[in-house]
């Protein structure tokens, strides 16, 4: 089944679903933020065909999440490790996760905690502003059209009535 491309969308919602919206990319992420840096554990951990992790490592590496660092010379053997990039999407997957948590979770909790290093508690994600440090609620938050929008859509964006200019 072909996938509809997203890449060219004016909406970052939509650009990073491009990028990590089917189903591996997330799972292969999240291992790689609990600390797995080689193909045949990926592999082993989420019990993934190697043609799909190929395909899956590839585009991190290829959009700049990840990194390919040799450690092996005879046969050619990589680690994969998180960029900048890479380790910037965390708090997407930690949100997704407490969402998850709450929603899909088993009645018996959980299936996974992060421990905060730095106070030692189990942490939940949460999305506050960057200003005033209050949680983002949909309610308190109004769309508006921003700096990159394209101009040739900005008209019939506004006339739609859910954007403020």
């Amino acid at each position: 089944m072909k996938r509809t491309s997203f890449a060219n969308w004016p909406c970052s919602i939509a650009r990073t679903v491009d990028l990590i919206g089917d189903g591996w990319t997330p799972m292969v992420l999240r291992e790689a933020f609990y600390g797995t840096t080689r193909f045949d554990e990926f592999e082993r951990v989420l019990g993934i065909g190697r043609n799909v992790l190929s395909q899956r490592l590839g585009r991190l590496v290829e959009e700049g999440l990840l990194e390919r660092q040799a450690y092996q010379d005879n046969p050619v053997r990589y680690d994969y490790i998180l960029t900048t990039k890479g380790r910037e999407l965390f708090p997407v997957l930690a949100a997704m996760m407490v969402w998850g948590d709450r929603w899909l979770a088993p009645d018996e909790g959980p299936p996974v905690l992060l421990r905060h290093a730095t106070c030692g508690h189990d942490a939940r994600a949460e999305v506050v502003c960057a200003d005033c440090r209050e949680p983002l609620e949909l309610a308190d938050v109004r769309p508006r059209l921003g700096p990159g929008f394209p101009e040739r859509l900005r008209e019939s964006a506004l006339a739609v009535g859910r954007f403020a200019d």
